[in-house]
């Protein structure tokens, strides 16, 4: 069972965590597993100095995150940076397949879905995720 972890920064002690949903444009079915695993890289690089990553998965046209965040870190500034620089590098390492199906430099919707996890204990949010259809 995942346990709430409680932080402080200077002036607060806080406990928060999101759950943050990518759909990749036109819901193609483009992502891979080498591709969500790069994602996994990639989204724990930037949220090091806000937070960091509880989980990471999805199918192939979707991607779930579960992230715990200082009260710094603005939800919808976050997912546009994550999906801005997500799209970028993914783009940019895996060329190839995703110039196959997409024309334009294009990876995710513009639309995200994001929700904190305050009234459902995490480890069923975590239990969902790793349960998700992961591609081959």
């Amino acid at each position: 069972m995942t346990n709430v972890n409680v932080n402080k920064l200077y002036h607060c002690t806080y406990a928060l965590s999101y759950h943050f949903v990518f759909v990749t444009k036109y819901r193609r079915r483009c992502l891979t597993a080498p591709m969500l695993e790069r994602l996994n890289e990639i989204v724990t690089d930037l949220v090091s100095g806000w937070g960091r990553v509880v989980e990471i998965n999805g199918e192939s046209d979707h991607v779930h995150m579960l992230l715990e965040l200082n009260p710094k870190a603005a939800p919808a500034a976050l997912a546009n940076m994550l999906k801005t620089v997500s799209s970028r590098l993914l783009r940019r390492d895996f060329k190839a397949h995703l110039g196959s199906v997409y024309s334009k430099p294009v990876l995710w919707s513009r639309s995200y879905f994001v929700a904190s996890c305050g009234g459902a204990p995490l480890s069923v949010i975590k239990q969902y995720i790793e349960q998700q259809e992961r591609p081959e």
